[in-house]
């Protein structure tokens, strides 16, 4: 294959999935031999995972979406570096990728990534910008296209590329896992209950405590307690343990999955979450929403469990059934594991951008 001339571009600054799948693509097209330029804030934390892998990193803040200062110096951006396809992650670097082209009429494929379920396409302009204005939107999950389609979008302007997981991240040291056991003083005899998230639903994970009939160890990472959480903790029945990580480095991340007996995501909007894949890498059973892209990870009883959304004894009922079915456990940790390392594997989404971005080049008439 040729080699591809490729800008990533996204405001997202936050410790999440999506910030991490953007780097793995970035980083693994690299090492593929195309050419990558990510553009992003300075200091962002996705500079700091692309720093020393070959891959070209441009500052650019992008302070609405109409800036045109920012339209402006992405014009400089694809020029200098002969970009072929411009990748835009979020919001405002949407709008600002699609203007840079019509405004500048820039000989380059504009496609549009969709993370998370759509919740709204907005208007007649809005509309215009994501259909008109792009070649493809790519969503990362099947959930994700039905969101965009049911919001008006063709279906066939909607591709499906997963997101995927770098099996080279997964090299853990045992003395920091012994000493996250240490700081929150988990035992052998503990039976942890994990959630990896930004704040998305958690409370209905602390809302199916009480319908367990034993108490279990709670580890919320990504999110500090707030009020509503507070508040939900002085109704638990049972002298169950709650610890609020708040937001973790992502080397470290990793580490709290071996202290979890299982882990539990509530979200109802998710596109393809890394957490889940992350869990199920590392052989602990997972339970999510029936929503969403859960859905085309997570075949019930077969990888995982599922439960549907707001169903606080279905979830308790998935949890026990995680940690007392020793048949339906093993089943789900094995299957949970060929689903991350291959059926999800980095690889296989790479080579799936690859053959869409020249597919799409091959047919477009600059």
């Amino acid at each position: 294959m040729r080699a591809l001339n490729v800008l990533l571009i996204t405001q997202e600054d936050y410790l999440a999935g999506s910030t991490f799948s953007v780097s793995y693509l970035a980083k693994g097209l690299q090492q593929r031999g195309h050419k990558v330029v990510v553009v992003a804030r300075p200091d962002s934390l996705l500079q700091k995972q692309v720093a020393g892998t070959g891959v070209v990193f441009k500052p650019l803040v992008i302070r609405s979406r109409f800036d045109w200062k920012a339209i402006g110096q992405l014009k400089t951006i694809v020029l200098k570096f002969g970009i072929q396809i411009v990748n835009a992650q979020s919001s405002k670097d949407r709008y600002v990728s699609v203007l840079a082209r019509w405004v500048f009429r820039l000989p380059v494929l504009v496609i549009h990534t969709r993370r998370q379920v759509a919740q709204s396409i907005g208007g007649f302009l809005q509309y215009l910008f994501y259909v008109n204005g792009t070649d493809r939107i790519v969503a990362v999950s099947h959930g994700v296209k039905k969101s965009l389609v049911r919001k008006g979008i063709p279906q066939n302007h909607v591709q499906v590329i997963f997101n995927g997981t770098p099996r080279e991240k997964y090299q853990l040291s045992q003395q920091v896992t012994e000493n996250l056991k240490s700081k929150l003083k988990i035992t052998a005899s503990d039976v942890v209950v994990g959630c990896v998230s930004r704040r998305k639903n958690q409370e209905q994970l602390l809302l199916s405590l009480n319908y367990l009939s034993f108490p279990v160890t709670v580890i919320f990472v990504g999110i500090a307690e707030d009020d509503e959480l507070r508040a939900l903790r002085k109704q638990l029945m049972l002298p169950h343990k709650l610890h609020y990580a708040g937001e973790v480095p992502g080397a470290e991340v990793l580490h709290y999955f071996k202290l979890f007996s299982c882990m539990v995501l509530c979200s109802v909007i998710e596109g393809l979450s890394q957490s889940l894949l992350e869990a199920m890498y590392l052989g602990v059973p997972v339970i999510a929403t029936a929503a969403a892209g859960n859905l085309d990870l997570i075949e019930h009883q077969k990888n995982g469990l599922l439960y549907s959304d707001k169903d606080y004894a279905g979830l308790a009922l998935q949890i026990q059934s995680a940690l007392n079915n020793p048949a339906l456990r093993s089943t789900i940790i094995s299957g949970g594991i060929t689903t991350a390392s291959d059926t999800f594997s980095i690889d296989r989404t790479l080579q799936q951008y690859e053959e869409f971005y020249a597919h799409l080049l091959s047919s477009r008439q600059f």
